[in-house]
């Protein structure tokens, strides 16, 4: 009999050797524990020893229940069929950049039995749970090149695609939190693969710490984005919590005309996805 496979664990050392190659030795150890600290290397191992082997769908619910997240969930009746083979793109406003991506691959991985793709940070390929859901997706270094390959690949592929066409989780301007612009890509790939856009709003804002850094960074000019190491603290504070998913009616692809641009047209998509707000 074969010894039980160890279950995955986070290990922040070989990420950064993984990312940094030799230029990881000269980090400094107080930073990188640092970042241990930060990312809660030890309570997501906690979780990845508790989830096991679950793959897909079952880890993401095995996630929710991990946080304690509660959903209501309203519009289900507005999700298209996909009986006849077509497929489609989900887009989302990014509130949480934790929670509201676990919790809208569990409600649409599940309607459509698991036929769903996210285009994400190439990080989150290190949790081997979560991969066989995602298309990585990294603007820069070795993978910049192939950016382009990917996002095809996805589009044309046989599996409906969730998009935070933001790119960034919500930031705070002027009082008000919202997205960024949204990237037209969603738009335009639509478009070529005749998938029409289905509009979500998910509920939710982060604290006002991740707020203020986040301006910060933006004050400062700083080209490492710094915000994101504090989105693991953030997915541990919205720890217990019930969240509102706003599902709405999908908007066929020929709309999408060139009577105004696809940047226009993804800041229209957008608008609708926040009048969908209760």
């Amino acid at each position: 009999m074969q010894p039980d496979k160890a279950p995955f664990q986070i290990d922040i050392d070989e990420i950064l050797r993984s990312k940094a190659g030799p230029k990881a030795k000269r980090i400094p150890r107080f930073i990188v524990a640092w970042l241990k600290r930060r990312l809660h290397q030890d309570q997501v191992n906690d979780f990845l020893r508790i989830i096991g082997d679950k793959e897909g769908v079952p880890w993401l619910k095995g996630c929710l229940d991990f946080l304690d997240t509660k959903l209501e969930v309203k519009g289900l009746e507005n999700l298209p069929s996909d009986a006849d083979g077509r497929r489609f793109t989900f887009v989302s406003n990014h509130p949480l950049g934790g929670q509201d991506g676990v919790a809208l691959g569990y409600v649409l991985g599940t309607h459509y039995d698991g036929r769903i793709k996210y285009l994400v940070n190439d990080l989150l390929m290190f949790l081997p749970g979560l991969a066989p859901l995602c298309i990585p997706i990294n603007k820069t270094g070795k993978q910049s090149r192939q950016f382009p390959a990917m996002v095809e690949a996805g589009f044309s592929g046989d599996d409906h695609i969730l998009m935070f066409p933001a790119g960034l989780c919500s930031r705070r301007r002027h009082g008000v939190i919202r997205d960024l612009p949204w990237n037209k890509t969603f738009i335009t790939k639509s478009v070529q693969h005749q998938r029409d856009v289905v509009p979500i709003y998910f509920s939710g804002r982060n604290s006002n710490k991740f707020y203020t850094i986040a301006n910060l960074c933006k004050m400062f000019g700083l080209k490492f984005n710094l915000a994101m190491l504090y989105l693991v603290d953030e997915l541990f504070k919205n720890q217990h919590k019930t969240f509102e998913v706003h599902i709405g009616r999908p908007i066929p692809w020929q709309t999408f005309d060139r009577s105004r641009t696809a940047t226009q047209w993804a800041a229209y998509v957008q608008d609708i996805v926040y009048q969908l707000k209760p």
